[in-house]
């Protein structure tokens, strides 16, 4: 039977319907789905996105009065000017960083330490997971942000609480300037995240974590006035959840992922010590990509030789001094 359908140019319903399933199991990796580490992977990722929202918009609370003021009202002095306790980009800039360079530390092990959905897209489009991991990997980043912000919004003063950390333009940036800030520093951080984890580099040392944390911090100082600095959709999703404010909340989901799934591309195909014409072209075109299959490119070094010309005097001299024969 089966010779005749390949006479008469049909195929098995059952064979085509086994394929279609097996390329569907291996886009989506349904097999995730039972394996007890990518559950024990995807609270990693809940609780590290909380914990980043928690600590990172925690450090926008402002309004706190001075420690003199303080003394003085427990001295029950009257005190009619209250000197407000205000936040600078440093402390954000630190906060974020430092946030992140230990999230990374205690679940890096565990999910990779993405906490960032421009991440985790990133490593999608660039086949290092699946899609269903990703796609749930992005939902309780976002769930994660939402308790966290609503954790914050808790345990601080309603009189304090202000925006709560929301990501909002700056006066006279308008959409298309945050677009382009968010995909800029977005860009910088995953260029950074996958050339942390390039495993065929030999040339890094020191921290990894703290090295991601370090690139979040440079980016903060540059853009907190402009965008907030976001470059993180779950990030923007958590406190805009909690307050209401949604205000170009548009701005920090499509300038972080743009800008990270650029930079996943551009770093794994251009960057990478692997990379290579035969990898792009695999990655282009090859339904079971593996990079794991295109080893590290060595380049060779052409090292020229110089030779010391002595004079025809030392010549002369080192020739006259073999002649000679030692004396015992």
């Amino acid at each position: 039977m089966s010779g005749e359908n390949s006479r008469l140019g049909t195929s098995d319903p059952e064979a085509d319907t086994s394929e279609r399933l097996k390329k569907f199991r291996m886009l989506t990796s349904l097999d995730d789905m039972v394996s007890l580490r990518f559950w024990k992977a995807v609270w990693a990722e809940f609780v590290g996105t909380l914990i980043l929202v928690l600590v990172g918009c925690g450090s926008f609370i402002q309004s706190w009065p001075s420690e003199k003021n303080i003394a003085l009202k427990l001295n029950d002095t009257s005190v009619r000017a209250m000197n407000n306790y205000t936040t600078d980009v440093v402390q954000i800039a630190l906060a974020f960083g430092l946030s992140v360079a230990t999230v990374i530390w205690l679940i890096g092990h565990i999910s990779g330490g993405h906490v960032n959905p421009a991440v985790t897209c990133a490593m999608f489009i660039t086949r290092r997971i699946s899609l269903a991991r990703a796609l749930i990997f992005i939902t309780v980043q976002l769930l994660g942000a939402i308790v966290g912000a609503g954790i914050l919004r808790g345990v601080t003063p309603s009189d304090r609480q202000g925006t709560l950390g929301c990501t909002l333009l700056s006066q006279g940036v308008d959409g298309g300037m945050g677009v382009g800030v968010e995909f800029c520093i977005t860009f910088v951080l995953v260029l950074t995240v996958f050339a942390t984890y390039d495993k065929h580099r030999k040339d890094l040392a020191g921290s990894f974590p703290l090295t991601i944390g370090l690139s979040v911090t440079t980016c903060h100082l540059f853009a907190v006035k402009f965008t907030g600095s976001s470059m993180n959709t779950a990030r923007s999703f958590g406190p805009a959840v909690v307050m209401g404010i949604w205000k170009d909340n548009w701005v920090y989901w499509l300038g972080p992922i743009l800008g990270g799934m650029l930079a996943g591309l551009v770093y794994d195909n251009v960057f990478a010590v692997n990379a290579s014409r035969d990898k792009c072209r695999a990655f282009l075109f090859g339904t079971q990509y593996d990079d794991d299959k295109h080893p590290a490119q060595k380049y060779k070094i052409r090292v020229i030789e110089e030779e010391y010309v002595k004079s025809k005097g030392e010549v002369e001299m080192l020739a006259s001094c073999s002649d000679k024969e030692p004396k015992h």
